[in-house]
């Protein structure tokens, strides 16, 4: 499909009912801001309905929603539901998206939203016009800027060993030869077609759902988007970046993995599982082995070249020790998400 099917412009707009699902850890600040960001979006789409799950932060992070959803009279379309585990973002979701789909009046769409983010005028209401006039389309994301205003227009191609060849060498020319097979793509400012999305503005179709099932709770953080969005393409559900919906997205906030202007931290044991998982399971374990095996020496080729030419060192600590101890290679089974097991 070179472009999405165009639905009947004349049907009425409107009167969708959407779940907004907001996890929240130890992030109390920022979904408050989120919601008051959320105010005006429900004007152009009333039926829609928040529902904030804390993910057990044990700060405190849960009264202080609660206080501001009472204080500020959103108590009519915000719920807050307390998680008793931190499970991870799939999880979290899952908790909000679950019995909204087996309730008797399930949502049309829901809306995955980060608690960093904040939706700009319009955000909401330009995904569902989109969904509308494309009705195989089943993901849509939207545009992100980062929190000084500046751009940061991209989306992502599924994971190869391709890519991680590229990802591992770090080498321009690499990147232009293998051209469409990395995985970052730089986007305009027309809509287009793009394999994922990253979930900190991502609405999906209830059929999308109702196909492919929940997220994989499997996965602490990190690759869950990617698995879900890979699972729906499978099953013929395409896709798209819409830049005319606009969130603003501060990065990092709960992991602090990706904070801007930060040293890099050491990437956490979940990460690697996230990954490992991701492989494993759509791939194959002989294939997943295989692209352990390309990153590893990539990458190792690339530390050895940057010493060589003093490049600065802006790789997380100990990056080639833990993926190797993490790897594949060492590890042949999927893993579980360590916080959900039992």
């Amino acid at each position: 499909m070179t472009g999405p099917v165009a639905a009947d412009r004349s049907a009425p707009a409107g009167g969708e009912r959407v779940l907004i699902a907001i996890v929240n850890y130890r992030t109390a600040d920022l979904v408050i801001s989120a919601l008051r960001s959320l105010e005006r979006e429900r004007e152009l789409c009333p039926d829609t309905e928040v529902v904030v799950v804390d993910n057990d932060s044990g700060d405190g992070s849960a009264q202080r929603i609660a206080e501001a959803i009472e204080a500020r009279g959103w108590s009519r379309w915000v719920r807050l539901q307390r998680s008793a585990v931190n499970g991870g973002f799939a999880y979290g979701n899952n908790v909000a998206i679950a019995p909204a789909l087996a309730s008797a009046s399930p949502p049309d769409f829901v809306w995955l939203l980060n608690p960093d983010a904040e939706a700009r005028p319009r955000a909401l209401r330009a995904l569902l016009d989109f969904l509308r006039d494309h009705p195989r389309v089943g993901i849509a994301g939207s545009s992100i800027e980062q929190a000084d205003g500046r751009p940061w227009p991209h989306a992502f191609r599924f994971p190869s060993i391709w890519s991680e060849l590229a990802s591992g060498l770090r080498m321009r020319l690499l990147d232009g030869l293998l051209g469409k097979r990395t995985v970052l793509m730089t986007m305009g400012d027309q809509a287009e077609r793009v394999d994922w999305l990253p979930g900190a503005s991502m609405i999906v179709r209830r059929a999308v759902f109702d196909d492919v099932g929940l997220m994989d709770d499997g996965y602490f953080l990190y690759f869950e988007e990617t698995d879900f969005c890979l699972q729906a393409a499978r099953r013929g559900w395409s896709c798209w970046y819409v830049p005319d919906s606009r969130v603003m997205h501060i990065a990092g906030q709960s992991t602090g993995l990706t904070t801007p202007d930060v040293p890099r931290r050491r990437l956490p044991a979940y990460w690697f599982e996230s990954r490992r998982r991701y492989w494993i399971k759509n791939h194959g374990l002989p294939y997943a082995m295989a692209v352990d095996i390309v990153w590893a020496l990539s990458f190792a080729t690339w530390r050895l070249r940057r010493w060589l030419q003093r490049k600065p060192d802006q790789d997380p600590p100990h990056m080639l020790r833990d993926f190797l101890h993490n790897s594949v290679l060492w590890h042949w089974t999927m893993p579980a998400n360590p916080r959900v097991r039992g």
